[in-house]
């Protein structure tokens, strides 16, 4: 009978929902360890040391670790709903290569341009929601959907940003992930994938 209800669940977007375990089993240990596994490999900031090696693989796993559940909720709770709608349109494999490429994009921004500690897959959600409205692109036309999503999630992320905003949310984060998404939404619309 427990097969039976096991086989009823399909795992249809490998990516997201392995994106999604991994960071519920880190924020899980994270608890049990008060802090220091997030703190020690999943976050990053420009007082990391270049010499150390580790700071290199912090550039990109940041987006792993989350401060909190309510944050991790936040989070997944976009990536879980847009995630496989792009995950179906570009293949496992490239977003993956989007998801890496956009954590380490922020990463660097986030070291050369603020002093701040930066964690948490917000600037992933951003590249995915700005992604999704490229789903439907045809001959090369730019949706209003797009205009209407920058509008409603960039320029209010480049608002706050500009304010200079002291709510503990890397609005930087936020808006180098939507510019990711937007450069990974005209390559896309172009017709060019990172793996064929």
């Amino acid at each position: 009978m427990s097969s039976e209800v096991i086989n009823k669940f399909d795992y249809n977007s490998k990516v997201i929902l392995s994106f999604f375990f991994i960071c519920l089993i880190i924020i899980v240990v994270d608890k049990i360890t008060k802090g220091r596994l997030v703190n020690n490999l999943f976050s990053t900031g420009r007082n990391d040391s270049l010499l150390n090696p580790l700071t290199y693989f912090k550039l990109i796993s940041h987006s792993l670790g989350h401060s909190s559940w309510d944050h991790l909720y936040n989070n997944f709770l976009k990536i879980l709903l847009i995630g496989p709608l792009i995950e179906e349109k570009y293949g496992s494999l490239n977003l993956l290569i989007m998801m890496i490429l956009t954590s380490l994009v922020i990463g660097i921004i986030n070291r050369i341009f603020t002093k701040n500690r930066i964690l948490g897959a917000s600037g992933i959600a951003y590249m995915l929601i700005v992604l999704c409205s490229f789903v439907n692109i045809q001959d090369g036309k730019i949706p209003i959907t797009v205009v209407l999503i920058i509008l409603f999630f960039v320029v209010d992320e480049i608002i706050n940003l500009l304010k200079r905003k002291k709510d503990g949310i890397s609005h930087l984060g936020h808006v180098t992930g939507a510019i990711c998404g937007i450069l990974l939404g005209i390559l896309g619309m172009n017709g060019i994938n990172i793996i064929k």
